[in-house]
């Protein structure tokens, strides 16, 4: 899977659950069909803005983006269904062009930490798997203690 497929499926997949946590919301509050469906649709569409924010950072560092190109890829989590025209801004710009970094070249960048440890993990691809995931489960349980914003409703 490439940089381009990878961020484009998660950040796909970030607009639909919003399309879930609306029409959770919707037929709560419209509908009074009770908060199951905002359960389930916010569960849903908070482990994929996770899994987007996190993946934005993977993509990012990978394809060499600025900080603040990264700061605003997961910003765009935040706003329904922004994911996707940032994804098509990315695509137009050559953002995404490119496959993973396995190897390094001569280029300066390619001996930074950060660069070293993407080649090193994306070497060893279960081991990224891996660790993606339980990232993922371990910052939404965390989320998960905290509670919901604004407590229990």
């Amino acid at each position: 899977m490439t940089p381009r497929l990878f961020y484009r499926t998660i950040a796909i997949a970030e607009a639909v659950t919003w399309t879930l946590l609306i029409a959770g919301m919707l037929l709560k509050y419209v509908a009074q069909a009770g908060d199951t469906w905002v359960r389930i649709g916010g569960f849903a569409h908070g482990l994929v803005f996770i899994a987007y924010g996190m993946t934005a950072v993977l993509v990012g560092v990978n394809q060499r983006w600025s900080l603040r190109l990264i700061v605003a890829a997961v910003a765009t989590a935040i706003v329904p269904y922004a994911t996707i025209p940032f994804d098509r801004v990315l695509e137009r710009r050559g953002r995404l062009d490119g496959a993973w970094r396995h190897t390094a070249t001569d280029d300066p960048r390619d001996r930074t930490w950060v660069s070293v440890l993407l080649r090193w993990m994306l070497n060893r691809p279960v081991l990224l798997g891996i660790l993606f995931v339980v990232g993922l489960v371990s910052i939404l349980t965390t989320l998960l203690i905290i509670g919901p914003p604004g407590g229990r409703s």
